[in-house]
């Protein structure tokens, strides 16, 4: 890293901070900036979210008022003029496009980094006008900006097929993750919630259709049937009486755990015998990586994109087809079973999401 760029103003721009994936790879991105001498900024749409109480005291929170897109553009272009930011990164069509044309209208010389976290085409496919705008308004304005990143391969093809942009001039780069030092160490108030169990099964996300907890519940109700395990999953969300609901109706309403949202989830990660993704799609699934780091062995569905970059199509943990209820049980029993060494899963995460990432993150925000 040149050490001449040492002090720059570095805008992240979000929607919130609520506990989405984009939204923990800022926080990353704050306080690797920071340690490495730089200023740093959260400019967001509204002042909400789980995770503003990550951000320290002296980190500005710049709150925008803009409850819509198109009143976003007016006052990011009079922050631009105000402050003066060196870089710029936000996260998350369409904000994105908002970003690119209040930076031309500010006549701002901040270098602009946009990126993208997820399957768009998955995202909005239940949106035509929303799938037809964002086509549009990617092909005319995200060449504008100065660099353009995508969290996972399959994405960005995604990307590039329906924006028209060339690929190449995206930019993949996995999201970062960074372990705490006393994460390592399941605690006693995590390991009581566990109680006397055949095997700790986890699951962290949002409770919403995307991630298909409602399948996780099914294939867990199989495995339940071998064996005395426990199902704990993190999160919160739409579904959450739906799918506590359907544990019931099969019988193991005391066996699935909902913990809601847990701000610290890594002595979950380090007390459990198995992570288990069941998505219909994912970007990056930062949550996936977070458990590898961990230790954790790990189950997913085969979705796009993410889980099959990450796993190295199945070399690093069991990958079963979307939405295959007695494939996922096989998965989860087998590796409960026959549990892989957890020694690959920490040097496959290592080699994914180590620092290098958010060290490239800078390098494009500084231009070097």
């Amino acid at each position: 890293m040149n050490v001449s760029s040492v002090g720059k103003k570095i805008a992240l721009v979000l929607p919130d901070l609520r506990a989405g994936g984009a939204e923990r790879v800022a926080i990353h991105l704050m306080r690797h900036f920071l340690a490495a001498g730089h200023r740093v900024e959260f400019v967001l749409m509204r002042k909400e979210g789980q995770l503003l109480g990550d951000v320290p005291s002296d980190v500005p929170v710049i709150d925008l008022r803009a409850g819509r897109i198109r009143n976003a553009v007016c006052p990011l272009i009079r922050y631009l003029r105000r402050a003066r930011p060196d870089a710029v990164q936000v996260s998350m069509w369409p904000l994105t496009v908002a970003a690119v044309l209040a930076r031309a209208l500010a006549r701002s010389p901040a270098r602009l980094v946009i990126s993208d976290h997820t399957l768009l085409s998955k995202h909005y496919a239940g949106n035509p006008r929303a799938l037809r705008l964002l086509k549009a308004t990617m092909r005319i304005f995200y060449p504008w900006a100065d660099a353009r990143v995508i969290v996972a391969d399959a994405a960005a093809d995604d990307l590039a097929r329906l924006s028209g942009l060339k690929r190449d001039s995206l930019e993949v780069i996995y999201n970062p993750v960074f372990v705490p030092e006393a994460a390592v160490h399941p605690v006693a108030k995590v390991e009581a919630q566990w109680g006397e169990v055949d095997g700790r099964i986890l699951s962290v996300g949002s409770l919403k259709a995307e991630k298909n907890q409602a399948l996780l519940i099914r294939s867990f109700a199989r495995v339940r049937q071998i064996r005395a395990a426990k199902l704990m999953i993190l999160g919160s969300g739409e579904l959450e009486q739906e799918l506590k609901d359907l544990a019931r109706s099969l019988g193991i309403g005391d066996d699935v755990q909902f913990a809601g949202f847990i701000a610290d989830p890594w002595p979950y990660y380090a007390s459990a015998d198995l992570f288990v993704l069941s998505s219909d799609y994912e970007g990056y699934p930062l949550v996936l990586v977070e458990a590898m780091m961990c230790g954790v062995p790990v189950v997913a569905t085969n979705c796009e994109s993410g889980p099959r970059e990450i796993l190295d199509s199945g070399r690093f943990g069991r990958l079963v087809p979307v939405d295959d209820e007695a494939a996922l049980a096989n998965a989860m029993q087998a590796e409960l079973e026959h549990p892989t060494a957890r020694d690959l899963f920490v040097e496959r995460a290592k080699e994914l999401s180590g620092a290098g990432t958010v060290d490239r993150y800078l390098e494009l925000l500084l231009g070097e």
